[in-house]
């Protein structure tokens, strides 16, 4: 196997072909094959069907700066790709687990799919995908993919042919049909614009201010450094760990944020506030299809934090969603109050296990109950706020946090 630093030229490394069976339908013979290559995977996305987190761009910055041990699994019929995994392998205790590149980054999964080829695709055929995995690589015990989308543009994902549960966070998302006004005449627009009028006025009153959107490399980094100062601050209130505290996934978002900005119709884009020279909210989105996305968010908790700043970009982000034709603003995983003023679309994504070892067996079992009990928390509004509470305690801080984001 080649060293998962070395340089990812496409090149076969397990020649594992496993026959699948297809359904009678199907227009040809499927069959597995694995790779640690990416030049094929950006190739076959090229026209295939994905999710953001398994864009070409997402999967090679990943690769590139947290050197992670890719595994590139493609079902082919008649030697054409027709859905493809790519996968890093990361060690979790004394378990080895493949998993969308990314991990907990990785939200509303898609595999980079050619919707002509679906129908051919069961649950033997992915399943057969599995095998091939376990013969190349046989140092891995579980495929564990999460946060799975039910479908992408209308087209159902070919992974629930297979075992599955919910996940335990849901996603939502805003309906954007009839654009902005329309938006606001169902979600309590006087409201709204009335809030947004008032905050102006207090920005106004402390200096200038201005949405920003990353349009250079310079602009990238300033819009992240802020981001990543303050996701330091509130996972330190939270007491959570901070998932965007290595320098490798920093790394890695600056890529990917930096790269997009050669694109005509960019597909991962930054947003700020900036009110008297400070950033006070920053977000960053990603295209897919008709939605536009919010991977993420954070607000400065300073002398302006009581005035919402993050609500106020989420509404000149919104507003310009409906102008550019979306057909929906997703805010991602995570049930929030700050979500709940928008949003009219509750997403259940899904998650599969696929143990290819005994040992994988065993944790996916753990997995699974995991998942059920993270499920009741986050759905028993008096637990999880007793959770939440104790979470601050731990870290010291028993005020609420001012700052609205997901605490998932």
């Amino acid at each position: 196997m080649v060293d998962a630093a070395a340089s990812f030229d496409g090149n076969r490394v397990a020649a594992n072909e496993a026959p699948a069976r297809a359904p009678a339908s199907s227009q040809g013979r499927l069959t597995a094959a694995v790779s640690d290559g990416l030049a094929d995977y950006a190739e076959f996305c090229a026209s295939a069907l994905f999710a953001p987190a398994q864009s070409p761009s997402w999967v090679r910055n990943w690769a590139a700066e947290t050197k992670a041990d890719m595994v590139i699994a493609t079902l082919n019929t008649d030697s054409r790709p027709a859905l493809s995994l790519a996968l890093e392998v990361v060690r979790t205790g004394p378990f080895r687990v493949a998993r969308f590149a990314g991990g907990r980054h990785a939200n509303g999964n898609f595999p980079a799919a050619d919707p002509r080829f679906l129908p051919a695709i069961d649950g033997p055929a992915i399943r057969s995908l599995f095998s091939a995995i376990a013969k190349a690589r046989p140092d891995i015990d579980l495929v564990s993919l999460e946060r799975l989308l039910p479908d992408l543009d209308g087209v159902a994902n070919p992974l629930a042919a297979l075992p599955n549960f919910p996940s335990p966070n849901l996603a939502l998302a805003v309906d954007l049909d009839g654009g902005f006004d329309a938006l606001l005449a169902r979600a309590s627009g006087k409201r709204k614009r009335k809030k947004h009028r008032s905050q102006t006025r207090k920005f106004e009153a402390v200096g200038s201010f201005r949405r920003i959107e990353a349009r250079g490399r310079e602009e990238v980094d300033r819009l992240l450094d802020a981001f990543f100062d303050m996701k330091e601050v509130r996972f330190a209130k939270m007491g959570i760990a901070n998932v965007f505290g290595d320098e490798e996934v920093r790394a890695f978002f600056r890529a990917l944020f930096a790269d997009a900005l050669a694109e005509e119709k960019p597909s991962f884009l930054l947003h700020g506030l900036d009110v008297a020279g400070k950033l006070r909210a920053v977000t960053g989105s990603s295209r897919s299809g008709k939605r536009l996305i919010c991977e993420f968010g954070a607000i400065a908790e300073d002398d302006l934090a009581f005035t919402s700043p993050g609500d106020f970009l989420f509404f000149d982000n919104i507003q310009e969603a409906c102008e550019l034709g979306f057909g929906a603003y997703d805010f991602s995983v995570g049930d929030e109050p700050y979500k709940r003023l928008w949003c009219d679309i509750e997403v259940q994504h899904f998650e599969v296990l696929a143990p290819l070892t005994l040992k994988g067996q065993a944790l996916a079992t753990g997995l699974r109950q995991g998942a059920r009990a993270k499920a009741f928390i986050k759905n028993n509004p008096t637990v999880w706020k007793l959770t939440k509470m104790l979470r601050r305690k731990t870290a010291g801080q028993t005020a609420a946090p001012a700052a609205a984001e997901d605490d998932s």
